[in-house]
């Protein structure tokens, strides 16, 4: 069973030149898994005051005035009439209904900007080039020149700012529209954005505010239960066993390849596996790591997704397990004892 991304090596980015940078590995080689601190760098993310390289994650175009109505028909998002620097996040599925790329989309007004995780542009790539057929598109890897960045901000991208997609994604950073009014805290309304920036110009456009590293920015993504390409999938996972419904599909558009079974398990419910939220024993110095077994008793019921350390919430994780595992049993990762909080209801 894949319980990964496909890494292949990341070209080392400038900002780990930054003082204090540590590299990070795995699925986030090639840019700092932290800066010194990475509890701190958590609270300045969500004071909105930090910003995260991810110069790692891959950047893909589709130019040609037949570019939304195509990614529209292939995938599960609704994009037509997208409007420019409106961010969408849509999904390719295998013909089963298994989620295969997930693409953080956002239109300029004449061409498409997608990222993707590292190591899954080049397959994505082929399988767009393959579907062009006779359409008026052109895709295009432009890993080369242009990087990411990630903040907290509270909107879209405006003209004159450098173009960014807008995860709607709720909660990442004390998003009112998940919580309620948040009075007071400087994190209320923002959401998670991803700045693409010329390569060449990412250490000055990074210049005027801390730096976070990913264990950071991780970590605030799995408080907020959101799923990620390659952690929180396998190549059998669908959209409802990891709750991405709620952002990345449209139950009400044409079809598209795995439509049918979206519409059978959200008509009918029961998917195989659901994810949880797990609140992990800090008495330890050390975490399980992520693909460990999943254990209720002696039953190998799961697996860790994704763990990290939160700056209130300490130990945290999020596993897959069997839809039927009972939501108010204790579940136990590498020796781990871990609390569970529903995401995906049984």
């Amino acid at each position: 069973m894949s319980r990964g991304p496909l890494v292949t090596t990341a070209v080392a980015s400038p900002l780990l030149d930054h003082p204090g940078a540590v590299a990070g590995d795995g699925a986030d080689a090639g840019v700092a898994a932290h800066y010194g601190d990475p509890l701190r760098e958590q609270r300045l993310l969500e004071e909105g005051l930090a910003v995260v390289d991810l110069s790692h994650r891959q950047v893909l175009t589709v130019t040609g005035p037949d570019r939304l109505s195509w990614l529209h028909s292939i995938t599960t998002q609704m994009l037509t009439g997208l409007a420019p620097r409106v961010s969408a996040e849509t999904l390719v599925l295998s013909p089963k209904g298994h989620i295969e790329h997930d693409l953080h989309l956002v239109d300029d007004g004449t061409t498409t900007w997608v990222t993707v995780e590292h190591g899954t542009g080049d397959a994505l790539l082929a399988w767009l080039d393959s579907m062009r057929f006779m359409l008026r598109v052109e895709v295009a890897d432009r890993s080369a020149d242009y990087a990411v960045l990630g903040e907290p901000h509270a909107a879209e991208s405006a003209p004159g700012e450098p173009l960014a997609w807008r995860d709607p994604w709720p909660g990442l950073v004390g998003d009112t529209a998940a919580y309620g009014p948040l009075e007071g805290h400087p994190g209320a309304s923002r959401r998670w954005r991803e700045l693409i920036v010329p390569r060449g110009d990412i250490v000055a456009a990074a210049a005027d505010r801390p730096l976070a590293g990913t264990w950071a920015s991780e970590a605030l993504r799995i408080a907020a239960w959101r799923p990620r390409f390659g952690f929180e999938t396998d190549h059998r996972t669908i959209v409802h066993e990891v709750d991405w419904m709620r952002t990345a599909v449209h139950l009400h558009k044409g079809c598209y390849r795995g439509q049918e079974t979206v519409a059978r398990v959200h008509n009918l419910g029961r998917p195989p596996r659901r994810l949880v939220f797990l609140h992990l024993d800090g008495s330890g110095h050390t975490l399980p790591e992520r693909g460990s077994d999943v254990v209720m008793g002696d039953r190998t019921v799961g697996f860790l997704t994704s763990v990290g350390r939160h700056h209130e919430l300490g130990p945290i994780g999020l596993a897959l397990v069997k839809r039927n595992i009972p939501v108010d049993v204790e579940l136990t990762a590498a020796g781990v004892q871990g609390g569970q909080e529903v995401v995906v209801a049984p």
